[in-house]
């Protein structure tokens, strides 16, 4: 197993984990301001398997707000913390610069790492529509935990917790609650590189696209490198507490993922009806993406996950 994981910050920029038996780059959490069209948030790019191959994607000509790993809120009261042009029924996606929000980096309470590869990065961030009201505040926990440079795999949970700070209810949608089919995106959010188009898709007990809009409790996303030879895995997994299916009461997910054009997955909190968060209260989802060498088949994510529990 890993030693202790190297953290490297570089205040108002970002912070770089290393892993230091292979000596790459797990990751950067960049949480500098970014042009306010691209609606600015914090993000993780670039992701790397223990072999240091990238997989996530920056900026890309067709949606240069997709910036690897991030939270986002395609439809959030009318206003868009996604970022780029928003979707109006009947007319489509239009550049609306007065809809495009941001959440805001305010402070770290914890980036501690351990001698046992474990790594925490606890932030506090704020929600703004575009006139930079205060709308909702975040505690974010990001942590790295299971890296195995000899199975060649590693564990990244994402923790978010969003109060609504408003005297009136926040409304999180998508563009499938405002009218577009297939198209529910909003949440945790990642664009993959360009070389993932027609990767694999899984779940426990399906494959291909017409996962999209289905419910599971993880999906994995397969793709093979340019640059150099090999696959990657990424498998996202709902936390125990999220109750993805809304079998005890709270808001169902349901996954948005694509292959085609672009390799994109998000476990979606609003795909097919809005949630709706009551002044004050907090809305809590937690999940993990295992970053994997290699080509998992399902029998193999199902080990792993088995064998790593919460």
């Amino acid at each position: 197993m890993s030693e202790g994981l190297r953290v490297v910050h570089a205040h108002g920029d970002r912070i770089t984990v290393t892993e230091p038996t292979t000596g790459v780059d797990l990751f950067a959490y960049v949480y500098r301001p970014e042009a306010a069209w691209e609606a600015p948030k914090p993000y993780l790019h670039p992701v790397r398997t223990l072999s240091g191959a990238a997989v996530t994607d920056y900026r890309p000509n067709d949606h240069r707000w997709h910036k690897g790993l991030q939270m986002t809120a395609s439809h959030l009261s009318g206003q868009n913390l996604w970022g780029g042009n928003s979707y109006v029924h009947g007319e489509g996606y239009l550049r609306l610069p007065e809809r495009v929000g941001s959440m805001a980096h305010v402070a770290f309470d914890e980036v501690r790492a351990d001698g046992d590869g474990n790594l925490v990065i606890a932030e506090r961030l704020t929600w703004h529509p575009h006139d930079g009201e205060l709308w909702a505040d975040e505690e974010r926990r990001v942590e790295v935990r299971d890296v195995d440079p000899a199975a060649g795999s590693w564990t990244l949970t994402w923790s978010s917790a969003v109060t609504n700070r408003r005297a009136e209810p926040l409304r999180f949608g998508s563009p499938t609650t405002h009218g577009r089919e297939l198209a529910g995106y909003t949440g945790l959010f990642w664009r993959g590189p360009r070389a993932f188009r027609d990767g694999r898709i899984q779940t426990a007990d399906a494959e291909g696209p017409q996962v999209m809009g289905a419910q599971a409790p993880w999906l994995a996303y397969s793709g093979e490198h340019d640059g150099s030879d090999g696959h990657a895995t990424l498998v996202f997994e709902h936390a125990p507490e999220n109750d993805h299916a809304g079998e005890r009461g709270t808001h169902p997910a349901h996954w948005f993922v694509r292959n085609d054009p672009f390799a994109a997955v998000a476990p979606s909190f609003a795909f097919h009806d809005e949630l709706v968060l009551a002044p004050g209260d907090t809305l809590t989802r937690r999940y993990r993406v295992v970053v994997a060498d290699g080509a998992w088949e399902r029998d193999e994510i199902a080990k792993y996950l088995a064998e790593h529990p919460w």
